[in-house]
C-alpha cells in the first residue's frame, strides 16, 4: 500500500493518476508498490515473465538486447514519468520478455501488479490511453534505432552519441566498452573510430573519458 505522501509522489510523475475515480484511486493506494531500486541491478532477462510494470519517480532503466556474440544494443532508457513497455506489452499479451534491463542510476519506482494492470487496462480509459501513448512513443525510438542500425556509419553512430550526451558541456565519463554496449558493436571498433577523431582534433581521449574539443567538427561528422 501506498502512503499518501508516496501516492502524492506518484501523481506528480504520472499526471494521468489524477483524473482516476475515487474508487479507483482508492484501489490504485491499496495494490501499488513502491520500492527502492538499485544502480546495477538487473530489473529481468530474456524469457523472463513480467511480474510488475515499474513507474519510475526518479532515476534510470536502460533496456537492451543482447546477442548470441555477447554484445548488447540499447533499445530506449526510461527515467522519471515514464514506464517499460515491453514490461507493459509482456503482461498485457501474457507473454516472455524479449530483452534484458538494468538500472543505470538508483531509481524510486511504483510497482504495478501485473494482475492490476490487466483489469486497469480493460477497465479504465486513463490506463488504456498511458499504454497505448507508451506504445507510439516507444516504437518511433526503435524506428530510430532501426534507421540509425540499417542506414548510419558506425562512425557516425558514435560521434552523434557523444554529442547527445552532452559533448559540449564538458569531458564525458564514459568507456569504449560503454560505447560498444549501446550501439551494438565491438569494443575494437569504438576504439579505432575515437582514436581517429582524437587524431583530427576534434575529441581529447583519457582513461575512462572523452572531452569533445569542436563540437561543430563533430556534429558535421556524424551528418556526414
Amino acid at each position: 500500500m501506498l502512503t499518501r505522501e508516496r501516492y502524492a509522489q506518484l501523481l506528480e510523475s504520472f499526471s494521468f493518476l489524477a483524473g482516476a475515480s475515487p474508487p479507483l484511486a482508492t484501489e490504485m493506494r491499496g495494490t501499488l508498490r513502491w520500492a527502492r531500486l538499485p544502480a546495477g541491478r538487473n530489473l529481468f532477462q530474456p524469457g523472463d515473465r513480467a511480474t510488475t510494470l515499474p513507474l519510475l519517480l526518479g532515476g534510470a532503466v536502460r533496456v537492451y538486447l543482447l546477442g548470441r556474440s555477447g554484445r548488447e544494443i540499447t533499445i530506449y532508457r526510461f527515467d522519471r514519468g515514464e514506464a517499460c513497455l515491453l514490461s507493459a506489452n509482456a503482461i498485457l499479451a501474457d507473454h516472455p520478455l524479449a530483452a534484458a534491463a538494468v538500472v543505470e542510476e538508483r531509481a524510486e519506482a511504483v510497482l504495478v501488479p501485473a494482475a492490476a494492470l490487466r483489469r486497469w487496462v480493460g477497465e479504465h480509459a486513463l490506463w488504456r490511453d498511458f499504454v497505448f501513448a507508451l506504445n507510439s512513443r516507444r516504437l518511433s525510438e526503435v524506428l530510430g534505432i532501426v534507421d540509425a542500425v540499417v542506414f548510419q556509419r558506425m562512425d557516425a553512430r558514435v560521434a552523434t552519441l557523444l554529442l547527445e550526451r552532452g559533448g559540449n558541456a564538458g569531458p564525458l565519463r564514459i568507456t569504449h566498452q560503454e560505447i560498444a554496449a549501446e550501439l551494438g558493436t565491438s569494443r575494437e571498433v569504438v576504439s579505432r573510430i575515437v582514436e581517429s577523431l582524437a587524431g583530427t582534433g576534434v575529441l581529447r581521449v583519457g582513461r575512462g573519458r572523452i572531452e569533445v574539443l569542436s563540437p561543430d567538427a563533430l556534429a558535421a561528422f556524424a551528418a556526414a
